[in-house]
């Protein structure tokens, strides 16, 4: 009788221990479930959060318009720029006919003061191959600023293709000139040509100075003829009569120069005088 007391106080004795060993793993699990959903609800409403202020869900916001004729690869909610920093965003991108393409943006409230009337949207792009971007600049001072819905003017926007020919067209004459140069200056080292004579040939050299000083005496002689033909009988009337003729030009330029400057003391005085009579 008494072992089975005992044993019947065992049996109670374990069922109560595995049974707060259930409750403590339970416990355990529930604690760490409900943890699991804190973060996961933080890290969901900062990405909202993140999301919304990226596509200026919590801001006031009105619309701008523009047309393209391409717009390269611009898709919706796309940055829109202006002065480089980003103001908005792409709201819709919607094919008129097959032609035209109309961009609608969303732009803060807040910068509308600074966008005019006669603002214009171009397309251009995060870096060489970045996303695109559309990019407005500020138009003019005097004039009012955009309305909500208005429809900017718009420009072609550059293509990345057009871009990356350019630089390969200017790659590929720039190897050619380097060819080129590089020719030249194998000739000239090697002697070829009237230049690798002239700095490798001291005979040429020599041959040029001297041709160059034949080239300096013959002006030389030249100024003294012309000096003896202008007391020459036959030629001391035409030489006398061109002197005549230049200083005849000379005198006239300083009369017209000697006029200006008494009109212009005239003028000055005249307003002097009208100053000081209106002053009485």
């Amino acid at each position: 009788m008494i072992w089975k007391i005992t044993m019947t106080n065992g049996s109670n004795l374990f069922s109560l221990n595995t049974s707060n060993m259930n409750m403590k793993t339970s416990g355990r699990l529930k604690w760490k479930l409900g943890l699991f959903i804190v973060i996961g609800l933080v890290l969901l409403v900062l990405g909202l959060f993140f999301i919304g202020k990226q596509k200026n869900l919590f801001v006031s916001v009105f619309q701008l318009k523009a047309v393209f004729n391409n717009v390269s690869g611009l898709k919706v909610g796309n940055n829109v720029r202006f002065g480089g920093i980003a103001v908005g965003t792409v709201d819709g991108i919607q094919l008129l006919n097959d032609t035209s393409v109309q961009v609608n943006m969303n732009i803060k409230s807040e910068v509308r003061k600074f966008i005019k009337q006669d603002a214009s949207a171009s397309i251009g792009s995060d870096g060489l191959v970045g996303d695109r971007v559309v990019l407005i600049s500020p138009g003019s001072m005097n004039r009012e600023p955009v309305k909500d819905n208005e429809v900017l003017v718009s420009h072609a926007p550059v293509e990345t293709e057009q871009i990356m020919a350019g630089l390969k067209t200017s790659a590929d004459n720039a190897a050619i000139i380097t060819q080129q140069l590089s020719e030249i200056a194998y000739k000239v080292n090697h002697g070829h040509g009237i230049i690798g004579r002239l700095l490798g040939d001291s005979t040429m050299g020599n041959n040029l100075h001297a041709t160059m000083v034949n080239l300096k005496n013959g002006s030389a002689g030249l100024n003294e003829n012309m000096e003896a033909a202008k007391h020459n009988f036959l030629l001391k009337g035409y030489f006398k009569k061109k002197k005549k003729e230049e200083d005849k030009k000379k005198k006239e330029l300083e009369d017209q120069k000697k006029d200006a400057e008494e009109k212009k003391k005239a003028d000055q005085e005249k307003k002097q005088s009208g100053k000081e009579t209106s002053d009485k």
